[in-house]
């Protein structure tokens, strides 16, 4: 062991990241990045509490914890580990082995130290170790089988003899590890009660980031499976069968919040994905759904077992999969040292034998099927090794991140559902279980985890009064409302229509006949469809593309005009083929009609007043035109022939295109919104949608949403962009054209239409709802997104000077609120701003919608940026009016309107292109192209005839 006391020569300590940090990219040009480096707006602290709503005592799955007052620190060292030839380790879990083993070997040396570390670089203590530098040495058993470690690297020229010829030798193969902890900076525990106490510190988070690791520590040592800040058990009864060889995974989420109420720990029910463990081979048919393995896609099997691991019949020793060989096991080969002598020269004799031969003949092992199947490489490249199929067992708690079938995703959905109470009996015994109190770093340190729910006070606001058809109120019951007996408040007139039927099971005459009388019923007149399109059996096995191509021709030839929207019947209820990329790219981009697809399965009343809201909400219609601009036009026709087009243009220009509405608020009708209804107010939703698991190469679409038609909040258009992958800043709200005055950014359109839809008026106020950013990324909404906006309007007009708001939407968090003794969920219209929310800033959480199954989420709602001058009450009431404006249901929603819209027209979008057909040479418009990386493929436009409508309804 080596030591130096001497500080003065260290290097600079190493930046800490705080554990919530997602690394980003801030935006495609250099002035952005700038402006993010040196930031000018940060999030806004509280003005105040709200006081409306019935009061409500709740129960919270925060857990207090109390920290001394101290003044000792947490001293933070860079840990380095190498082989004895020099080499560092590359085993990725065998860090926690080591250094467990040097907390056990070196005590004295450490002077009884407990280390907290990180399972990579960093380890922290409490109070100082006895020197700056360190340095062990520490003998490890069985490397191989620690989770994700080495795989045996004592194996030789790709030869399971060799390998298996030194297991028999020595059982216990170790490795000798030298073990280096370096001093790199200190951090006070006293940061975290300063802050508390509102007031600042820049080491806050790195405290709080300690007391984390610790954590995964703790459930490291009991064998969990560790993602991120969740932590999964290896116990049967957690596991649910989702089809497919894959198996959903009941853990726990545990991490430190700081709140108004002081640090607790916030402990929720989490799930993760895991292959199914057993054999390889039946993972691969179930993944496949075939009948045996004569029917496997071993190009896809490679691609799904890559990395791995498994354990084979033959002994327990654990392997990381590396790949399939090309050649069958009685194909491929590998060289095999003999055991009698060597030759002339001294060099060990071998022979070429197959993998097959080797296993069958040599260790007399029976193999069945394996013979015609790849072998399991679980080797280097220059050093592979090989088993047959056969042999190989998957190991339990692996992740499987590849995407999720239609059915595993329903599946998981359903069976991870749990009750309040249930839920509530889960996160006590997993603090029970984990037995934090007992950890030595905590209990060095003098930190204490309560065992109580925490109880907070929430109110619950009363539903907002709604508007429908006849200028009839009336007051939704339990965030839920019908239209039995009502018409809609803004019902449109449908006279060119049409159905297109690919499904040859649907009762088209019934369908139409049932859908009539009920849209009737709600107002909503409809004549009889123009046409019916049926495919014609001989087209439904090709491809979806040219079936659509098909059915479009047909149209051509029959309607005399583009339809007002097109019915469109799928063959299946789930993933039909025809649906995105052929269908709704056909209608929406290059022909200009809105579509409404169904696929019914039962039609009642109660589905087709969902499909008519839809439809009443998408389908555009004229205004009607007073009687005496009717009179003008007759004058124009009879007197003023030659000019009569450009008149009616100029004067149709004033009464835009609407499309139904379904209802209203009351307080919208009046107008009688806080702040909104006195001056043109614009509201904005913007989220960033990235790939799912296992396409996370495809580009993220960012959708900006905007309202329309002031002083309405009901009614919104949509823009949507590509851009580079993981990027969550949006790239494109101001997009000038280098040596133009053009400027193709999403702003642009949006304060476009709101100029045209709201009587010729700009927006002297713009309320920016944002979804899916981290607190980590708050700075860069403000001082990257915001302005872009800002810059935007500017471009547009340079003294125009609109007043912002700025508000993040988070529901992935894991604060639940629960009822003390009563199995049901938090009533709907449920907020809480005190307690359990953060200790400066302005946030809330909300719980806008009943929740009918599982346990409610609620939204945290953080305000970043107010300009407005909102109070508390009159901003929540209006978070919580804006969840009763969404056209689609009769349901208050769990977040803001604007935001569900824009998760909705990205997803829609997304359909578009078949990212798995994209070029590497695809361009973009649009889209933002990091250098050196693919280019971004560009969204089709919508057309001109459905790029103001909510064709994402």
């Amino acid at each position: 062991m080596e030591s130096s006391d001497s500080r003065k020569d260290l290097p600079p300590p190493p930046a800490i990241i705080p554990a919530d940090v997602v690394k980003t990219e801030l935006g495609p040009t250099y002035e952005q990045t700038k402006k993010a480096a040196t930031p000018r707006r940060v999030p806004m602290a509280r003005r105040g509490y709200g006081a409306k709503g019935q009061r409500i005592q709740l129960l919270t799955n925060h857990f207090k914890v109390a920290v001394p007052k101290s003044n000792d620190h947490f001293y933070q060292y860079s840990v380095a580990l190498f082989y004895e030839d020099g080499h560092p380790t590359d085993g990725k879990g065998i860090g926690r082995k080591v250094m467990d083993k040097v907390q056990e070997t070196y005590d004295t040396e450490l002077e009884g130290k407990q280390l907290a570390y990180d399972g990579e670089k960093t380890l922290f203590t409490i109070g100082s170790l006895p020197h700056n530098k360190l340095e062990f040495t520490v003998v490890l058993e069985d490397v191989s089988l620690t989770r994700g470690g080495d795989n045996d690297s004592s194996r030789g020229n790709g030869s399971p003899s060799e390998s298996d010829q030194k297991r028999r030798k020595r059982p216990y193969h170790s490795k000798t590890i030298k073990v280096q902890i370096s001093y790199a900076t200190k951090i006070p525990v006293q940061a975290i009660p300063a802050v508390l106490q509102g007031q600042e510190s820049e080491h806050f988070q790195e405290a709080v980031r300690v007391l984390d690791i610790v954590l995964r520590q703790n459930a490291a040592r009991q064998g969990c499976l560790l993602v991120r800040q969740s932590f999964f058990h290896n116990t049967p009864r957690n596991f649910v069968d989702l089809g497919g060889g894959v198996m959903g995974c009941r853990g726990f989420h545990s991490s430190f919040r700081a709140a108004q109420d002081g640090l607790s720990l916030n402990i929720d029910v989490s799930t993760t994905m895991i292959v199914k463990p057993g054999p390889v081979v039946d993972f691969l048919i179930m993944n496949q759904n075939v009948r045996d393995p004569y029917h496997i896609d071993w190009t896809k099997a490679k691609r799904v077992l890559k990395n791995l691991r498994i354990k084979t019949n033959h002994s327990n020793t654990e392997y990381k999969i590396t790949g399939l060989t090309e050649k069958s096991c009685r194909e491929q080969t590998f060289s095999l040292n003999q055991r009698s002598g060597r030759d002339g020269d001294g060099e060990v004799q071998t022979i070429e034998v197959t993998v097959y031969d080797y296993f069958v003949n040599h260790r007399n092992m029976r193999l069945q099927y394996s013979a015609d199947f790849p072998c399991i490489n679980v080797g280097k490249p220059k050093r592979p090794s090989y088993f047959p199929l056969e042999l190989c067992n998957l190991v339990s708690l692996q992740r499987y991140t590849k995407a999720l079938s239609n059915l595993q995703r329903a599946s998981l959905v359903e069976k991870s559902r749990q009750k309040p109470q249930e839920r509530m009996r889960s996160l006590t015994d997993a603090l029970r279980s984990s037995n934090y109190d007992a950890d030595p770093m905590l209990r060095s340190s003098g930190i204490s985890i309560s065992a109580q729910f925490t109880q907070v006070e929430g109110r619950v606001l009363s539903a907002p009064r709604l508007k429908v058809g006849n200028g009839e109120d009336f007051f939704p019951r339990n965030g839920r409302w019908n239209f039995n007996n009502k018409k809609l408040v803004d019902p449109v007139k449908i006279e060119k229509w049409a159905i297109v039927n690919f499904s040859a099971r649907c009762d088209i005459r019934y369908l139409c006949n049932n859908l009539i009388k009920c849209g009737d019923m709600k107002g909503i007149s409809i004549s009889n469809p123009f046409e019916v399109f049926e495919e014609s059996p001989q087209f439904r096995r090709e491809s979806a593309p040219v079936r659509v191509e098909r059915m479009f021709e047909a149209i051509k030839s029959k309607l005399p005009g583009p339809p007002q929207f097109l019915l469109c019947i799928l063959p299946e209820r789930k993933n039909s083929d025809i649906y995105g990329c052929p269908w709704k790219r056909k209608n929406l981009s290059d022909v200009g009609i809105v579509t409404q697809c169904i696929a019914p399965t039962k039609v009642n009343d109660q589905y087709l007043t969902n499909v008519l809201l839809k439809i009443n909400a998408k389908v555009e219609f004229c205004n009607v035109i007073p009687f005496e601009v009717s009179c003008f036009l007759l004058f124009c026709l009879i007197s003023l022939q030659a000019f009569m087009p450009y008149l009616i243009l100029v004067i149709l220009s004033h009464f835009p295109q609407l499309g139904g509405m379904n209802s209203l608020l009351s307080i919208e009708h009046a107008p009688s919104i806080p702040l909104v209804s006195k001056l043109p107010t614009l509201i904005l939703g913007m989220d960033v949608s990235h790939g799912s698991p296992g396409h996370s190469d495809v580009p993220s679409i960012a959708a900006v949403v905007s309202s329309r038609h002031w002083p309405l909040i009901s009614r919104y258009r949509a823009s949507v962009r590509t851009q580079s992958q993981k990027v969550e800043m949006i790239a494109n709200l101001f997009k000038p054209v280098a040596g133009t005055r053009e400027d193709q950014g999403i702003i642009r359109e949006s304060l476009l239409d709101f100029y045209s839809s709201s009587g010729k008026r700009k927006p002297d106020q713009i309320i920016i709802f944002r979804d899916g950013v981290s607190e980590s990324q708050f700075i860069q909404v403000l001082n990257i997104e915001l302005e872009q906006i800002i810059e935007a309007c500017k471009f547009l007009d340079e003294n125009w000077c609109p007043k912002f708001m700025v508000i993040v939407a988070q529901k992935n968090h894991h604060t639940k609120f629960f009822q003390s003794g009563s199995p049901d969920n938090v009533p709907p219209g449920t907020v809480i701003d005190s307690k359990v929310c953060h200790p400066r800033n302005n946030d809330f959480y909300m719980c806008a919608h009943a929740g009918m199954i599982g346990t409610t989420r609620p939204t945290h709602y953080h305000v970043l940026h107010d300009e407005l001058g909102f109070s508390a009450d009159d901003l929540q009431e209006l978070v919580h009016s804006l969840s009763y404006v969404y056209q689609r249901s009769t349901t208050a929603i769990s977040v803001v309107a604007p935001i569900c819209y824009a998760h909705l027209a990205a997803s829609q979008m997304t359909q578009f292109i078949k990212f798995d057909d994209l070029s590497d040479t695809s361009s973009s418009h649009g889209g933002v192209t990091v250098p050196g990386a693919v280019p971004v493929p560009e969204l089709p436009r919508l057309h001109n005839n459905v790029s103001s409508s909510m064709f994402f309804c």
